[in-house]
C-alpha cells in the first residue's frame, strides 16, 4: 500500500464520517461538494471530518483508486465508502441516510 493510500485508509477508519471533497466545508470549491455539505448540515450532523482533494494532487487520484469511484466527493462511514453526491441525495430523501447514522450511533438526538 502506497503511503497515500495508506494516509486514505487511516483517516476514513479512524473518524465515523469522512467526506473527501473538494475545498472544505466553509468554503465548498464545487457545486457536487457544496451539496453533499448541505446534505450532510441537512441530517444534522455535527462532526465531519472533511479533506480537502485540491490541497494534494496524489489524495486526489488516490482516493479514486482507494474507493474504485471516479468522482469526488466521496462519503465515507465508519471505513465503509457511502458514495458520492447524488447517493448521498438519494439516501437523505428516502430517509436511508439519516437512519444508516443513527443505526451506527454517530448521529443521536443529546
Amino acid at each position: 500500500m502506497s503511503e497515500v493510500q495508506t494516509f486514505i485508509d487511516e483517516t476514513v477508519k479512524e473518524h465515523p464520517v469522512v467526506l473527501f471533497m473538494k475545498g472544505t466545508a466553509q468554503m465548498p470549491q464545487c457545486g457536487f461538494s457544496a451539496r453533499a455539505v448541505q446534505i450532510l448540515r441537512a441530517v444534522g450532523l455535527k462532526e465531519v471530518v472533511t479533506i480537502n482533494v485540491l490541497d494534494d494532487n496524489e489524495v486526489r487520484e488516490g482516493i479514486k483508486v482507494y474507493s474504485s469511484w471516479p468522482t469526488i466527493p466521496q462519503l465515507y462511514l465508519n471505513g465503509e465508502f457511502l458514495g458520492g453526491s447524488d447517493i448521498m441525495a438519494e439516501m437523505f430523501e428516502n430517509g436511508e441516510l439519516e437512519k444508516m447514522l443513527r443505526d451506527e450511533k454517530i448521529l443521536t438526538d443529546e
